[in-house]
């Protein structure tokens, strides 16, 4: 991730930070800026996953929304199964 980046501060368990320096220190991470901004960056990915899913189970429960869903498949039902001849 390149691009401006700006200092921040924040408090780790001091665990949390012994095992940053070995990981650092082994060399399996470049420094541990980049180590923290890649679990950032993956975790931030995780919960806007989870919350997309959160979403559809939500959207999933809308009779409208289902309704419309079936609707579409209905409409579009003999134009896929054209197709379908055409390409079989």
């Amino acid at each position: 991730m390149r691009g401006k980046t700006k200092k921040a501060t924040f408090s780790l368990h001091v665990d949390v930070l012994a095992a940053l320096d070995e990981i650092v220190a082994r060399g399996v991470a470049p420094s541990k800026n980049a180590l923290v901004e890649q679990a950032l960056v993956k975790e931030l990915k995780e919960l806007r996953r989870q919350a997309r899913q959160a979403m559809w189970q939500e959207a999933a429960k809308d009779s409208l929304l289902l309704k419309d869903v079936e609707e579409m498949e209905a409409t579009f039902r003999n134009a896929d199964a054209e197709t379908a001849r055409r390409i079989g």
